[in-house]
């Protein structure tokens, strides 16, 4: 008979790892239904000594295999989410999330959701067990978990947490893809720039060295560039180091990153595309929370937790305070002049109403299709500006080479 390792939980919830032996899987499960044993996990094995018919029990194999283990990436909590929506509608909680474990591919992901799914099956709630994996589900996922559990909603939560992190996750990727192609062309305007001034340059100057003539002012500002790049890219790059190095320490003060951020924010096209991206993204956010009957202000605190930019968090934690002492929100976003005009009339409109969650909805669409168009032409106008300038870098240097051949034969012909 063939043996197997397993890690079970017993009636009183403990875990209990060893080993079964068994004609097939299926019969080792047996074995261990018939101990009263819930199974986790069971694999092919039999390096692990013999267990006695309990069951051995000792550190907990969930936390000793996993101590290292990496969070779920944003897409795959997206999945993670929608397949737990479409599931729990169907089949109990504790089946759901075993069904998912089981198809993961991904050793990280089932690690994690089986850690879940064994908190579930210990008899916490959902929200509880995610707290064992604190960094793969985030306070405001949580919270979210939380009041869908106790208004009885789950399903339409999850439903709203997929949808809301299907549309963050949009919005990050158009982000990237806008800035991808922008980047990459400087890096390669750069590069070009550098090899010509640094290997192309002193070698077209070498035959201009006996001909005894001045040679014409953009020629001599070339090479003297050429020469410095030659024997101080060390330096430059040091330089560049250390700067880098000092702005990374400098950003951990959090005085200095307030600062920083704020200057940020002041940008005429990335200040404002910050500016944007927060307000649609909380306004998404608060839209879901306040549809699932979660407290306004539980909402806004962990919001501003979330917060990249210090000086916007610093302006969320502000309304925060703002709305627990009793004022509205519209008012709070008034207040801080970091939001969007928009988002504070539609917040206004919505408490008036009695329909917070609708319309800061229409604002975050709104303001998303103002991101899009504000990134179509904005990029529409960096692209070309960046091969303008680049042309125009090449055009000085080929400009540089040519003036000397030109003096040359002007004198030849003389």
């Amino acid at each position: 008979m063939a043996s197997f390792d397993y890690l079970a939980l017993d009636t009183s919830g403990r875990e209990r790892r060893g080993s079964v032996s068994g004609a097939t899987i299926e019969d080792a499960r047996a074995r261990l239904d018939a101990r009263r044993f819930y199974v986790v996990r069971i694999e092919p094995g039999g390096a692990a000594p013999q267990a006695a018919a309990g069951g051995r029990v000792g550190t907990p194999l969930l936390r000793r295999q996993f101590v290292l283990r990496k969070k779920l990436s944003g897409k795959q909590l997206t999945l993670f989410t929608r397949q737990l929506a479409t599931l729990i509608t169907v089949s109990p909680l504790e089946e759901s999330l075993r069904t998912i474990a089981r198809q993961a591919e991904q050793p990280v992901l089932r690690g994690i959701l089986d850690s879940v799914h064994a908190g579930v099956v210990e008899g916490r709630s959902l929200s509880r067990a995610m707290e064992r994996e604190k960094p793969s589900f985030p306070a405001l996922y949580r919270a979210m978990i939380a009041a869908g559990e106790s208004s009885g909603t789950l399903p339409e939560i999850l439903t709203r947490l997929a949808d809301l992190q299907e549309r963050q996750a949009e919005v990050r990727g158009k982000v990237v893809s806008a800035l991808a192609y922008p980047i990459m062309l400087t890096v390669v305007a750069i590069v070009v720039v550098i090899a010509l001034m640094i290997f192309v340059v002193p070698q077209v100057v070498e035959q201009f060295d006996s001909v005894g003539q001045q040679l014409p002012l953009l020629t001599r500002i070339i090479i003297g560039l050429s020469d410095f790049l030659a024997s101080w890219w060390w330096a430059l790059l040091i330089g560049a180091i250390a700067l880098g190095a000092a702005l990374w320490r400098g950003l951990r003060d959090p005085a200095f990153k307030l600062r920083f951020d704020g200057w940020l924010l002041r940008w005429p096209l990335i200040g404002r595309l910050i500016r944007d991206l927060h307000a649609a993204r909380m306004a998404r956010t608060l839209s879901t929370m306040v549809a699932s009957r979660l407290p306004l202000l539980e909402g806004l605190m962990l919001t501003a937790n979330t917060v990249n930019n210090a000086a916007l968090r610093a302006a969320s934690a502000d309304i925060a305070e703002a709305v627990r002492r009793g004022g509205s929100l519209s008012a709070a976003l008034r207040r801080t002049a970091l939001f969007p005009p928009l988002l504070v009339y539609m917040a206004s409109s919505g408490e008036s109403a009695g329909q917070l969650d609708t319309m800061l909805e229409r604002a975050a669409e709104y303001l998303e299709r103002e991101f899009d168009a504000f990134t179509s032409s904005a990029l529409s106008l960096l692209e070309p500006a960046i091969i303008i300038v680049m042309g125009a870098v090449v055009t000085l240097i080929i400009l540089a080479i040519l003036l000397p051949i030109l003096q040359l034969n002007t004198l030849a012909g003389a």
